[in-house]
């Protein structure tokens, strides 16, 4: 379900379909444990599958939630507009700044320079 790589010194963790509900706390977790692990890295979460929903939204606040909290620069990709209006509207509820990007390249770009800044 996730994969991972690091691009120019960039964690890109990318989620491949939606997850169950009973998979929101692993996926937390696996994501946690890869940004402690490659930490200081920024972390860029790229949701792959056009029908992200509820779940992968919950996954990516949780996950940003985290990042926060460990010190660490986290923004989201998703090619799909419906994505992306899904995302910034579970992110809004929440109360949380999620900065969302249409292309992974742009947001690996954006986050290795504001690492290196």
């Amino acid at each position: 379900m996730l994969t991972h790589e690091l691009d120019h010194g960039v964690l890109v963790i990318t989620m491949e379909r939606e997850p169950d509900v009973q998979d929101r706390a692993t996926l937390v977790t696996e994501i946690g444990d890869l940004a402690r692990g490659y930490r200081p890295a920024p972390v860029v979460i790229a949701l792959d599958g056009p029908e992200a929903g509820a779940a992968a939204a919950g996954v990516v606040l949780r996950a940003h939630r985290l990042c926060r909290r460990l010190g660490i620069l986290m923004s989201v990709t998703a090619r799909s507009a419906p994505v992306r209006r899904a995302l910034e509207t579970h992110a809004a509820l929440s109360g949380v700044h999620l900065v969302i990007n249409a292309r992974a390249d742009i947001a690996i770009a954006a986050a290795a320079f504001a690492n290196a800044a």
